[in-house]
């Protein structure tokens, strides 16, 4: 059959992805994947170099979403199929563009890990995230901010006359288009996947790409790369460079399922060795990938036989449907690493998807050298290098072909930027009709030089915080009576930018013109980075009681008062202000119905359950906070490398052990023996340190 690409469903269980958290990302991004700069020495000079490049200070403009739950039901994701005579591509383009499924038709096989469900948990550095498949990852170290996103998507010609699927969009962290292009060759087991990220602005952007690729994992799954050491990172915020496969001499990370902890391993692959990275079974079958050598990066990522490890694989998934492992590609060494790109340029590549069969003796023996020569020249029969290469080159080609069949539509993000620098994007083309609403304020801006006045008890809108917005909002013209709203989008775009003590002054302003809860929450999360404790609790307090007093026709009101209280419980706490948090934990909205007699008024998803334990905890009330954990509550959105579960229980467990006495060592470890931490509540990634 010729290669198509048509349009489809996949039904299965979906949680629902629920609001954005409608404050602005103001608070320091905490990203695992960081090393002090004590830790760089001895690191080869150009990864020093790029481990300290531009990280993010934090996720502005993107919005966090955080809204949804873990109650599933059936729905139908909106699919395209990109198929010929031999593979199936499934690709979700609603969800970040995710490769969702890649079937080998003459054999059956599933090459990738097709997580049953779709459950969001907060891996990205926006917030939800899901596991399996094959994700598009551009903006900086993490998941990407788009990775639950809707992204354009059209049907174009393929480099050999057939159909290929394009998807593309605006990167909004570092302001970069960037373009997806699938398709597969007559007669092909490979899927290739032609990516190009272009800086179209006057100033150098820190760039940052890994494709992440789930497959399935067994106790005989074996993952080969070309390399005999690779950089390890094991949450410890500590890199290592390692002999592959033992780096201990002992455990062979390459068979994940013998590991006890989570743990990164980037493959140490030589400039001139072919780039591929592949996971085969029992059997030697499985699924590899390969690319020409701009994506010089490989990486495995596994999650570990300890009881964390097992307890996230199934929160992301169902119980019971097997784990995965990830086999991953990126443009540097290491996902600690952004790499400058110049300005008016672009990076493109060229990736292969596809099965993979090796002799199984050669594969699972002693000899690692002998194992990964078995797989590489498989790789070289199947799809020789200069195929790849040669593919590439012919993409290139069409690269530039602009779409005309539309099959699904992104943000209006894209038209904005093109608006306001005329860019020229031939074969991304992010047309005005796709403007709406969240732009709307934006683009009066650019063509009208002023900043528009916000509806009566609206919450503002997105920000933007690029130079170029910036300096726009400097010299925007204010409605009379609304340069406290302008005031505080300027304080955005300065904090973002790092000027924090200009932000400070911006949102000072806005507040004295008008305190509205927006501006002294900003003010808050300010003082609190500043370590001014005590302030940031006043400012929170005062933020909370103005949403209580004065907002109250806000149309999503329970969303920005859950949002404030979450964040507000752990400044008020670290202030000594037990009460004050307990106040705002269980204050009922006014506009709500009472709460029957017994019940605790007010929201009570697990977050705020796990902050009502700590806020008893804090106030002495200790069989109180242990009997929400003996209860029974989930925290829905717990983060990867979140250990604020395992703290608070045993914080309780050792004050139920010492009574109203000191928590020595001796308390703690016996808090440790009689009071162990239930499964449920284990998600620790690290080894436990000794108490």
């Amino acid at each position: 059959m010729p290669t198509t690409v048509r349009r489809t469903a996949v039904s299965i269980p979906a949680a629902a992805l629920g609001p954005e958290n409608p404050l602005p990302a103001l608070r320091p991004l905490d990203e695992l994947h960081r090393l002090d700069l004590k830790d760089r020495e001895g690191l080869p000079a150009d990864m020093a170099r790029q481990l300290g490049y531009a990280p993010l200070r934090s996720v502005l403009p993107v919005r966090v979403l955080d809204g949804y739950g873990r109650d599933r039901a059936p729905a139908a994701l909106d699919a395209l199929v990109i198929e010929n005579d031999r593979i199936r591509a499934t690709v979700l383009p609603g969800l970040g563009g995710r490769l969702y499924s890649l079937v080998h038709k003459a054999t059956g096989r599933e090459l990738l890990y097709r997580n049953p469900v779709f459950q969001p948990a907060a891996f990205a550095l926006a917030g939800a995230w899901f596991s399996g498949g094959v994700e598009w990852n551009l903006g900086a170290t993490g998941h990407a901010a788009h990775t639950c996103a809707p992204l354009h998507a059209a049907r174009v010609p393929a480099p050999d006359g057939g159909e290929m699927l394009r998807l593309w969009e605006w990167e909004r962290l570092r302001d970069l288009p960037f373009q997806i292009d699938m398709w597969l060759p007559a007669d092909s087991d490979f899927l290739y996947v032609g990516i190009r990220v272009r800086n179209p602005h006057e100033r150098t952007v820190p760039a940052y790409w890994w494709s992440n690729i789930a497959v399935p994992e067994t106790d005989r799954t074996r993952v080969l790369a070309p390399a005999d050491a690779a950089w390890h990172f094991g949450y410890s915020r500590t890199l290592s460079h390692v002999p592959v496969p033992a780096p201990d001499g002992a455990t062979d990370i390459t068979y994940t399922t013998r590991s006890e902890h989570a743990a990164d391993y980037f493959f140490d692959v030589a400039d001139t060795d072919r780039r591929w990275i592949t996971a085969l079974d029992g059997e030697g079958h499985g699924l590899v990938q390969t690319s020409t050598d701009l994506l010089r990066g490989r990486k495995l990522f596994l999650w570990g036989h300890g009881r964390g490890g097992r307890r996230w694989q199934e929160w992301l998934t169902e119980p019971g449907t097997g784990g995965y492992l990830e086999i991953q590609a990126g443009l540097a060494r290491t996902q600690l690493e952004h790499i400058p790109m110049a300005a008016d340029s672009e990076f493109s590549w060229l990736e292969a998807y596809g099965p993979l069969a090796a002799d199984p003796a050669l594969v699972h023996g002693d000899d690692w050298t002998a194992a990964r020569a078995e797989a590489g020249g498989r790789l070289e029969a199947a799809l020789p290098r200069a195929t790849v290469d040669a593919a590439y080159t012919a993409w290139l080609a069409h690269a530039d072909t602009d779409p005309k069949d539309l099959l699904a539509t992104g943000s209006g993000w894209g038209a904005l930027e093109s608006e306001r620098g005329h860019f020229h994007l031939p074969g991304t083309p992010f047309p005005a009709t796709t403007l709406g609403d969240p732009q709307k304020p934006w683009l009066e801006l650019l063509l009208a030089g002023i900043f528009p006045r916000p509806a009566a008890d609206a919450p503002p809108g997105p920000a933007l915080v690029s130079p170029e917005w910036r300096e726009l909002l400097e010299a925007a013209d204010t409605y009379p009576g609304n340069e406290w709203f302008r005031d505080y989008y300027l304080g955005i775009a300065q904090w973002a930018a790092g000027d924090r003590a200009q932000a400070v002054r911006s949102w000072e302003r806005s507040v004295a013109a008008h305190p509205s809860p927006w501006g002294l929450r900003a003010l808050a999360v300010a003082e609190a980075d500043a370590g001014q404790t005590d302030r940031a609790a006043d400012r929170y307090l005062a933020a909370y009681d103005s949403l209580r007093e004065t907002f109250t026709a806000l149309p999503d009101r329970p969303d920005v008062r859950r949002a404030l209280v979450v964040e507000a419980v752990p400044v008020l706490l670290a202030a000594g202000r037990a009460a004050d948090a307990e106040r705002v934990l269980a204050d009922p909205d006014p506009d709500s119905n009472p709460a029957p007699e017994g019940e605790r008024p007010g929201p009570d998803c697990g977050r705020l359950r796990l902050l009502r334990a700590q806020t008893a905890l804090a106030r002495g009330h200790v069989t109180e906070a242990r009997a929400l954990f003996d209860e029974g509550f989930v925290v829905e959105d717990l983060y990867e490398g979140a250990e604020s579960l395992t703290d608070t229980w045993y914080a309780i467990a050792e004050r139920l052990v010492a009574g109203d006495g000191p928590v020595t060592d001796d308390i703690r470890t016996r808090a440790r023996e009689e009071h162990p931490l239930p499964a449920a509540y284990d998600f620790r990634m690290r080894p436990e340190t000794a108490p």
